[in-house]
């Protein structure tokens, strides 16, 4: 597959499931609880808003089943700018995850409950491609998308060559979540043809690994002034290098970095290998997190932001999308609700806290 230029103009298509989201409140244990808070989540849907919140048109695809609830949700989306007429309705139930969040030293734990959602029982066939693509000019997709289910993958595939013979710019998110890959065969057996049509990638180390078999080469920062990071460069470089060899393809490569000191205090950087050279961003030591589910996606929203929006500055971009997943970590729920404002004040070092008058 050929490389091309990305796309910087059109609608942004994203993919997956969309579920309800059902969280103990005030930091409490599933065995302490008898109430849980409703929102909406789910990582293509999270990429989704935050697009739609930085301006950029975008278009969320999923298969939901025919009932209030998820008219509901779809309502939520609508509300965030998400176009919704990809949507397709069918099967009988909307995927659902509980939430249990971590707080100091106790993990945070997820439970899932999406076998046989409608999502899950997606087949090919089932979405219109060509009509969701015909004013597109990107689409997003994530390894989630393609763990649920054989018939998920294969949809997954559907999509990608039609992206592909209309010319649309193609990023993934490998997005490896063990607790799904159930249905006999391995993420990296399902995930790594899928993969070769991406233009851009993104990842942590340890997904790269699952996905690629590339080995981590492990971030160590533990606060702002930790540099030690800088030594690492030259092998993040040639991690980079690694994954441009395995996907020839792929223009971009990211990876998100995290060191996770507490349940609720964790340090963040990234990287971005491109064109021979690899782009390192500061670090964000992050102390007290409100919410960090939906941060890597955050991540993802801010990445395919700027490089729509700063097409000739990749270490803009890169520098944009670090500050939109450090500024997620302080808002509840999945979606990322910030503004462009907000994360270009925050990229510009304006850390004070103070009220906005």
């Amino acid at each position: 597959m050929k490389k091309k230029s990305l796309s910087t103009d059109k609608k942004v298509v994203t993919f997956g499931e969309v579920m309800l989201r059902l969280t103990t409140p005030g930091f409490r244990r599933f065995s302490q609880t008898n109430e849980f808070i409703a929102t909406y989540g789910g990582s293509e849907a999270n990429v989704a808003v935050s697009l739609a919140h930085f301006g950029i048109p975008t278009e969320f695809v999923t298969r939901l089943p025919d009932n209030a609830v998820s008219r509901a949700c779809i309502n939520s989306l609508r509300a965030s700018g998400l176009g919704t007429d990809g949507i397709v309705f069918g099967g009988k139930r909307l995927g659902l995850y509980y939430l249990e969040c971590g707080a100091a030293f106790r993990n945070s734990n997820v439970v899932y409950d999406r076998e046989g959602s409608s999502f899950a029982t997606l087949r090919p066939g089932m979405i219109d491609w060509e009509t969701i693509f015909a004013d597109a000019g990107w689409f997003h997709w994530s390894g989630i998308a393609a763990a649920l289910s054989q018939e998920g993958a294969d949809a997954c595939r559907e999509a990608l060559e039609i992206a592909d013979r209309m010319g649309l710019t193609i990023s993934c998110d490998l997005n490896f979540r063990k607790k799904l890959w159930n249905y006999g065969c391995t993420a990296a057996e399902v995930m790594q043809p899928l993969v070769q049509y991406s233009d851009v990638i993104f990842g942590a180390e340890p997904e790269y690994q699952e996905i690629l078999g590339i080995q981590p080469v492990g971030f160590r920062a533990v606060d702002t002034a930790d540099v030690s990071f800088e030594s690492d460069l030259p092998s993040f470089e040639k991690f980079g290098q690694e994954v441009e060899r395995l996907v020839p393809r792929c223009q971009k490569v990211f990876l998100e970095l995290r060191n996770s000191i507490t349940s609720n205090h964790n340090v963040l950087a990234a990287v971005l290998y491109s064109d021979g050279t690899l782009k390192y961003t500061g670090i964000y030591d992050i102390e007290h997190e409100t919410d960090r589910v939906g941060a890597g996606d955050a991540f993802v929203g801010g990445m395919i932001y700027g490089l729509i929006t700063y097409s000739d500055d990749d270490r803009k971009a890169l520098d944009f999308a670090l500050a939109a997943s450090a500024l997620k970590n302080t808002v509840y729920g999945d979606f990322n609700l910030v503004t462009v404002d907000e994360v270009e004040s925050l990229m510009n070092g304006n850390t004070s806290g103070r009220v906005s008058r």
